[in-house]
């Protein structure tokens, strides 16, 4: 009885464990299976690399890679020492910065730059303007910063005002740069907090800032800084007529003949706001100048009472038209 007893549970055991030892092998085999055949197919793409390889086609694109690899060095772009000014005001900037603008590629790039001193000299280069010059090369823009509103869906300068839409007019032009338009709308009624204008030493004067920047970009080969900078003397205002016929002779000086998009700026916005200037004495001082200069006393009035009768026409053109127009309601 007790041999039985043991017997039945030997093979009671026996039994559990049968199952178990008999699905074992059956898994491991089902799991293999299953890898083979999701390994079974070969990604195309891998395949066909796998191939180029072997076949040497992507040796050539290697040997490029590294190469261009070996051209940038891990070590920092080389610092380059630039004096700038009458007075010989320093920066430094590093090379590959530098060379982003077309003028300084030419001369780093050049048989005939010193690379031991690694100095270039700028003597007729304002120190602001440059520095404005230098921002954007490091940042991709230049203070005043071009932000975008969102609540407003619109474009505007960084830390900028609301001004007036129309220039300010300036009854008078005298010597000194504060008298008819040193500061771009700086009045007790509009206060500027954003300097919109700076003072070139060779000029002694205050001109517009991005015309500035703008004549600067065009020496060094900048266009992308040119479009910035056009870009955001539209959005200037306020600015008194001085100031904008300064800048303006500053641009036809700077600019070549063929590019005429800061021309055009200046020239729409003389006609827009022609009523401004007509009444200007600064307007008209500076086309008597301009005239007396050459012809003697008195032959500039001309350019003035020309300018003043266009005026004249383009208004009674524009209100005959109105008048030919039926208004709705």
């Amino acid at each position: 009885m007790f041999k039985r007893s043991f017997r039945s549970r030997d093979a009671g055991a026996s039994h559990r464990e049968a199952p178990s030892t008999t699905m074992d092998p059956q898994n491991r085999v089902d799991k293999s299976a299953r890898l083979m055949k999701k390994g079974s197919v070969r990604d195309p793409q891998k395949l066909s690399k796998l191939q180029r390889s072997l076949t040497g086609e992507d040796t050539s694109r290697m040997q490029s890679t590294q190469a261009r690899l070996s051209d940038k060095s891990l070590a920092p772009s080389p610092i380059i020492t630039l004096t700038v000014g009458g007075e010989g005001r320093l920066f430094a900037a590093h090379e590959d910065v530098l060379c982003q603008a077309p003028f300084f590629e030419k001369i780093l790039r050049g048989t005939y730059f010193d690379a031991k001193n690694r100095r270039i000299s700028l003597p007729d280069e304002e120190p602001e303007v440059f520095s404005g010059i230098l921002e954007y090369l490091y940042k991709g823009d230049y203070y005043p910063r071009l932000l975008h509103n969102k609540h407003r869906n619109s474009w505007e300068l960084e830390d900028s005002l609301p001004r007036r839409a129309t220039p300010q007019s300036s009854p008078t032009i005298h010597d000194s740069p504060n008298i008819g338009g040193g500061r771009a709308g700086q009045t007790p009624q509009t206060p500027s907090a954003v300097e919109a204008t700076v003072y070139l030493s060779s000029v002694g004067q205050h001109l517009l800032r991005d015309t500035v920047i703008y004549c600067a970009a065009e020496r060094y080969g900048l266009e992308e800084l040119k479009r910035l900078a056009l870009r955001k003397q539209g959005l200037q205002s306020g600015i008194d007529v001085g100031t904008i016929l300064r800048s303006a002779q500053y641009c036809y000086a700077h600019t070549p003949d063929s590019d005429s998009r800061l021309r055009a700026h200046y020239l729409a916005l003389i006609i827009r706001c022609r009523k401004t200037f007509k009444r200007s004495g600064t307007m008209q001082a500076e086309m008597e100048k301009s005239g007396s200069d050459v012809y003697g006393e008195g032959s500039g009035k001309l350019f003035f009472d020309l300018f003043v009768a266009m005026c004249n026409h383009l208004d009674d053109v524009i209100e005959a038209s109105n008048a030919r127009t039926p208004k709705t309601i």
